[in-house]
């Protein structure tokens, strides 16, 4: 795939999000019409990212996308490659589908930010109120995401109760995935820092109603942008 020619791709022109979803809509046609096959692996983060005159951020969030949708495969050391050539039906985070991480979420986080409220340290209160400020001011989306899955992790091992934050632990890959994806929507992660700063104001009032209701309302909400996420993939 090294070799294609320069007529494959463009300039994309826009912010961050315009180049995503510019590089995103080339790169995933090249791959099913068939221009990349099957076993191809993809130019290097660093060639892609000259090819389009993008940042490798953008790359990066790309080529995530890419694999939720199981067209492309990422193995440590070795690169990308393409993997199929038609995109699996509904979106794949680490190995789950957006419906395994829609049902199981709510059943751990709610009660987890439930607990929290009540058995939380002052050191975990701060230690949630710094990644809040971290999150507010982090412009890279890929450290966004990181932050954002250390505060969820922060809020389960807050409650007390080591399943909750060993759960959050196995899947956190997904939940990176996902909300890498999630913040492709327009205004999705300011939307995010007042929901999570909603919980986590909760927890530290000790107010065990408001924190779970807030995390369910912050786990509804991306379970909408998901839905819509899924059903435009299964419209093109």
């Amino acid at each position: 795939m090294d070799n294609l020619s320069d007529s494959w791709t463009g300039q994309p022109t826009g912010g961050r999000i315009g180049a995503v979803e510019y590089v995103l809509r080339d790169l995933n046609d090249a791959i099913t019409a068939g221009v990349a096959r099957v076993g191809d692996r993809l130019p290097a983060e660093h060639a892609l990212a000259a090819r389009y005159g993008v940042s490798r951020t953008v790359i990066r969030e790309v080529l995530r996308i890419l694999e939720t949708r199981g067209l492309t495969v990422t193995r440590t050391g070795r690169g990308t490659f393409v993997a199929a050539l038609e995109a699996t039906r509904g979106l794949r985070f680490g190995g789950y589908s957006a419906s395994d991480l829609i049902e199981a979420r709510p059943h751990i986080e709610v009660a987890a930010a439930g607990l929290a409220a009540v058995r939380r340290s002052e050191d975990q209160v701060t230690a949630l109120q710094d990644l809040l400020e971290q999150m507010d001011n982090e412009q890279d989306p890929k450290k966004w995401v990181e932050l954002d899955s250390s505060l969820h992790s922060t809020i389960a091992a807050a409650s007390g109760n080591p399943v909750f934050a060993d759960v959050l632990a196995q899947i956190s890959h997904a939940l990176v995935s996902q909300s890498s994806v999630i913040n492709l929507a327009p205004g999705r992660r300011e939307q995010s820092d007042s929901e999570h700063r909603a919980i986590v104001a909760a927890i530290a009032r000790g107010s065990v109603a408001e924190a779970e209701d807030g995390m369910h309302f912050h786990l509804d909400q991306v379970k909408e942008v998901l839905l819509t996420i899924t059903a435009l993939d299964e419209q093109r």
